[in-house]
């Protein structure tokens, strides 16, 4: 059975999306700990981040540098937080997550509720931020 994030990949879901390539794809998560709080994602699915052939490994890792550094630009912050967990969803991911302290990128805090209007203003804000991927 697919992942959420395969369907969210093959447009059976829909999502904030950042930016996308052939092997990737970015977008805002739906439960976000800090507003801005972006997801990138292998469009393979593989469950464990370390079971990832090494260049999409390191395509991955280079697909969210520059999904970090549009959303430092775009979302006031100190650092952007990277979390690699891997236990809510069997499809591997990384979160960037805009962060001042390091309680910001801490899981077990309350989501945010954010509207419709929010996700988009800050997916629109992030995306005018980043170069062609």
């Amino acid at each position: 059975m697919p992942s959420i994030f395969s369907k969210i990949i093959n447009g059976d879901i829909p999502c904030y999306k950042i930016a996308e390539s052939e092997q990737f794809i970015a977008f805002l998560d739906a439960f976000p700990l800090k507003k801005g709080h972006v997801l990138v994602v292998p469009k393979k699915e593989v469950d464990y981040i370390f079971d990832l052939e090494n260049d999409t490994y390191i395509g991955l890792m280079a697909f969210a540098k520059q999904v970090a550094i549009a959303l430092r630009k775009a979302v006031p912050c100190n650092r952007i937080a990277v979390s690699v967990i891997g236990l809510e969803v069997p499809h591997a991911h990384v979160h960037l997550i805009p962060m001042n302290t390091t309680n910001d990128a801490n899981f077990a805090n309350e989501k945010l509720k954010l509207t419709q209007g929010e996700f988009e203003a800050i997916a629109d804000q992030i995306k005018k931020h980043l170069p062609s991927l």
